[in-house]
């Protein structure tokens, strides 16, 4: 059975490196990525903040799938990452880019235990942890992007999260196949701007990144 102190599986670092490399992203960062994931699957056997148990499926499931947007956050300086979980994609984020400041949004408890204990062992002087609902947070206008990558539907992450986003932000929601009918209900003064695919190393499922800009 396994312990807290069991160390991760020794291929994961050569995963999750030929990942990094398919992404365009510098293998130095296996490092902290792989101290979150490791930090992660320790509290994950406890407190079950992840349906997912295996670290082998970790690696693609949630880092590399987080890491796959990164080409369009690059140049952006603030994201409010709701219901952020255990930190997906906003920490992998972080640790990618040190000069974007990261706010985790999530309203459970032991899930905010965590993530503040992450961005604390990780020393994430970029990312804070708000543990609230979405729409609860008072800081109307503060991000030029929001995320969210299991949340809600379209409509549902504007209404709750939509009051954060400053004048031409961007919300950035990251789905599974293409969303047509969240799309078309989405309420009025919101569209779509653009649909991006997404490639996940290791991964055959399709996943997309939908862009949604508020009409002026």
């Amino acid at each position: 059975m396994a312990t807290m102190s069991d160390p991760l599986p020794a291929d994961l670092r050569d995963t999750l490196e030929r990942g990094l490399d398919a992404l365009g992203l510098d293998m130095a960062l296996a490092e902290p990525l792989l101290a979150y994931l490791g930090l992660l699957d320790r509290w994950n056997r406890t407190y079950n903040l992840t349906a997912i148990r295996d670290p082998r499926d970790m690696v693609t499931l949630h880092l590399l799938d987080s890491l796959a947007m990164h080409p369009h956050v690059a140049g952006i300086d603030t994201l409010a990452d709701l219901g952020t979980g255990p930190g997906l994609p906003g920490i992998p984020l972080s640790i990618v880019f040190p000069s974007l400041q990261v706010t985790l949004v999530e309203s459970n408890g032991k899930k905010a235990r965590f993530l503040r204990e992450a961005v604390r062992k990780l020393a994430l002087g970029n990312a804070r942890v708000i543990e609230s609902r979405a729409e609860a947070v008072d800081e109307p206008g503060a991000y030029a992007a929001i995320t969210a990558r299991a949340l809600a539907t379209l409509p549902d992450i504007v209404a709750v999260g939509g009051h954060l986003l400053a004048p031409g932000g961007r919300l950035l929601a990251m789905k599974g196949v293409r969303p047509d009918d969240e799309i078309a209900a989405l309420p009025a003064g919101w569209r779509v701007e653009t649909i991006h695919p997404l490639a996940v190393p290791g991964l055959a499922a399709e996943r997309h990144l939908v862009v949604v800009e508020r009409v002026a």
